[in-house]
């Protein structure tokens, strides 16, 4: 890969992680990092399970591929905001 590749990663990771941040409701209290880690996480299953489906590639946007990656963000956000609320609350 190479370094214009991994950039262009960690941007789209970017996006799709916040993308994924605004749609789970209230406020998730974990660092930008996180997010991002989760974003390209979530963009890069999001193509896998398009490509699987077979819509990944279609003329124009693909915006069933960037709901998946979206969708799969906001779990991964609700999932480690809500893991890491839960762990301050039992201490």
């Amino acid at each position: 890969m190479t370094v214009t590749g991994i950039i262009t990663a960690l941007i789209v990771g970017l996006v799709i992680g916040a993308l994924g941040r605004l749609v789970v409701p209230g406020k998730q209290n974990i660092p930008i990092w996180l997010t991002m880690v989760i974003g390209v996480v979530a963009a890069l299953l999001g193509t896998v399970i398009a490509r699987a489906t077979g819509v990944a590639d279609t003329k124009g946007v693909d915006w069933i591929e960037i709901l998946f990656q979206v969708v799969l963000a906001a779990i991964g956000v609700a999932l480690v905001a809500g893991v890491g609320s839960r762990r301050r609350i039992t201490r």
